[in-house]
């Protein structure tokens, strides 16, 4: 049972509401369509139940509001607008990515798709999907948790009939197994060919809650459709014998030589237009609308009492959107659903190999770099661009195809995700660099010998460093992103570094220093309060010579100003909600 009252909107520069005041019920195991013209509230309606826009009033499914259900996508199926997705991703892969995101089984993703009728899609990339298979998969979606509600906002919209007709067709089947069907619909034609129950609602207010057969023999009107040339004639000729035999029948006559008979059948105009000579060239019986659907008689009394009860339903507030169940399935599926991972990476060592054979011709640049690909002209090597835009492509493609938060228009900032993006990045960070490191080592091999390549005694320290470098700045393109939505503040971030902070820092550490750091690792062990074991010594002084270096503090403090402004942003949404 899904159960709406009092659904007030939020009213916009001081303007009526778009939803005032609407209370009705869908029942289960029945099809409920709610109808309305363009602007009467209908998508409106859905996003106040959904908990996506403010406004005043409550939304049960069987009983408990939205933000009270632990696992909502297992309640509640939503259908609102297009599937948002990457146009590379497949349509499996976009399935399996939201199992993880929902906690249910990724078998789950092609029991649906056979549901659905993409049993032989799955392979097919988002981007080459057709409207009608686009619809098929937006429902493929909602059905994942194996939801007891639907709710679809124009599901037919730009299908053909044969399409339409499967879609209702398993609305239906979804009723009949005990579920809640609810979907708008702009058609009176289509809610009494679909549904079980027709919510009209006309200027955001209900209009009429009736059953199908209650809502066509009130709102629907038969009528005969003829077209003739002479339309004139037959026109006069019906009216005459309707007014002989004291029959009420209405003739409109329309452009094109069209009739439109009310009160009549097809029978009836085909014997008269018979028995005067009238050529028909076509004749039907159709089904018409009666016209907008309007407030009861009333209305100001009813706006008045809408107005008083508008401050009684409780406040509707715009929830978080909630972090994926799985969050480390999650990100690890959405980073290698898409070619782009790869063809970053490819691409990284293909250049990074390529320059340290152009580097090692010369004598003037040294072996660490030669292997990290790092001529002095650049700022940065290949592999640590490549890690700082994995990191930016993170967080930026999640804001550009909210897989997570449709129709919301952010993304979680769950601390689940959030650390679910830093490991998936940073071991990708470093198997690029070292994949980078390797790959230069076996070019210089192949191109001019073993004997070029010798293991330097600080190997250890520098591996260290290759390491910070690379996650850090992945990490800061991670962290930009999250912060500005957007991948381009990601990769800007991870240029400022060299570019910006490291000239900063390196005027600092040009001041002559008054002080040693010489007896660190005694003085932590002190800090600790317990024994720290004797090697740990080494990979403290380790750490501080990484940290020590310019561009290791640069890095440092760019990653801590980042990380409090996620957090600033993250605390300032939270307190907006």
């Amino acid at each position: 049972m899904l159960q709406a009252i009092g659904l007030t909107s939020t009213p916009r520069r001081d303007g009526p509401p778009v939803v005032n005041d609407l209370t009705f019920e869908a029942p289960p195991g029945r099809v409920t369509a709610l109808l309305g013209a363009p602007g009467s509230g209908r998508t409106t309606a859905l996003r106040l139940m959904l908990e996506l826009d403010a406004g005043r009033g409550v939304a049960y499914f069987r009983g408990r509001p939205l933000h009270r259900i632990a696992h909502p996508a297992r309640e509640v199926g939503v259908l609102l607008g297009d599937v948002p997705g990457h146009p590379s991703r497949t349509v499996r892969g976009q399935l399996r990515m939201l199992c993880a995101a929902t906690g249910v089984p990724a078998t789950r993703a092609d029991e649906v798709l056979e549901v659905v009728g993409l049993a032989g899609l799955g392979d097919q990339r988002l981007g080459t999907l057709s409207v009608g298979m686009d619809r098929r998969l937006g429902l493929a979606s909602a059905l994942l948790g194996d939801p007891h509600t639907l709710i679809l906002d124009e599901p037919a919209e730009g299908l053909s009939p044969r399409e339409n007709s499967w879609l209702y067709g398993l609305l239906r089947a979804h009723a009949a197994q005990g579920g809640t069907v609810l979907h708008t619909t702009g058609d009176p034609k289509e809610a009494a060919r679909t549904a079980d129950r027709v919510v009209t609602i006309g200027g955001g207010r209900l209009v009429a809650d009736q059953d199908v057969a209650d809502f066509a023999r009130t709102r629907l009107r038969a009528r005969v459709v003829v077209r003739t040339p002479h339309a004139a004639r037959l026109a006069a000729v019906v009216s005459r014998e309707a007014r002989a035999a004291q029959r009420s029948v209405e003739v409109v006559e329309e452009a094109g030589g069209r009739l439109t008979v009310y009160g009549s059948n097809c029978a009836e105009i085909g014997d008269t237009a018979y028995r005067h000579g009238v050529p028909v060239h076509r004749l039907a019986d159709e089904i018409g609308d009666t016209g907008p659907a309007e407030p009861a008689a009333g209305g100001a009394e009813r706006g008045d009492a809408a107005a008083a009860l508008s401050e009684l339903p409780p406040p509707i507030r715009v929830r978080p959107a909630r972090g994926p169940l799985r969050p480390l399935r999650y990100e690890l599926r959405r980073s290698l659903g898409v070619r782009t991972t790869t063809m970053i990476m490819a691409a990284v060592l293909v250049v990074s190999a390529a320059m340290s054979v152009l580097l090692a011709r010369t004598d003037g640049t040294a072996l660490p770099r030669v292997l990290a690909a790092w001529p002095a002209l650049l700022p940065l090597p290949p592999a640590v661009l490549g890690a700082g835009l994995l990191g930016a492509l993170s967080f930026g493609d999640e804001f550009r195809y909210p897989a997570l938060a449709a129709a919301r228009g952010t993304v979680p900032r769950r601390l689940g995700l959030l650390l679910a993006k830093l490991t998936v990045t940073a071991t990708f960070a470093l198997l690029l660099a070292a994949l980078t490191v390797v790959g230069g080592a076996q070019s210089l091999r192949l191109v001019y010998g073993p004997d070029l390549i010798e293991i330097p005694s600080n190997a250890f320290a520098l591996g260290a460093s290759w390491a910070g470098l690379t996650v850090g700045c992945a990490w800061a393109g991670l962290l930009a992103a999250g912060v500005f939505r957007v991948a381009g503040a990601g990769i800007a971030a991870v240029l400022a570094v060299p570019v910006l902070v490291v000239p900063l820092v390196q005027k600092i550490f040009a001041v002559p220093s008054a002080r040693s750091v010489a007896g660190l690792p005694g003085r932590l062990r002190e800090l600790a309060g317990w024994q720290l074991p004797q090697e740990a010594d080494h990979w403290i002084l380790v750490v501080a010579r990484v940290v020590a270096q310019p561009v290791g503090t640069a890095l440092a403090l760019s990653l801590a100003a980042l990380v409090c402004a996620y957090l600033f942003t993250g605390l300032r949404g939270k307190a907006r909600w």
